[in-house]
């Protein structure tokens, strides 16, 4: 998911978003550290991609204050 995408989403849809891809991430740290995954990059991708959703989610709070 690109920037564009994220700055199409509502911001519910954005939290919604957000809340499903920390479980997914959670999900993969338990089972990286059970099991090493393939490509342990995904990883570092998908905390990435969390931080880029919340610095959306986090620039919207502030422009509408």
């Amino acid at each position: 998911m690109k920037i564009a995408e994220i700055r199409e989403l509502s911001t519910k849809e954005l939290v919604e978003r957000i809340d499903a891809e920390v479980a997914a991430y959670d999900q993969k740290v338990i089972n990286h550290s059970i099991s090493p995954s393939e490509n342990p990059a995904q990883i570092k991708q998908q905390r990435r991609m969390i931080a880029r959703m919340k610095t959306e989610l986090r620039q919207r709070e502030v422009n509408n204050k």
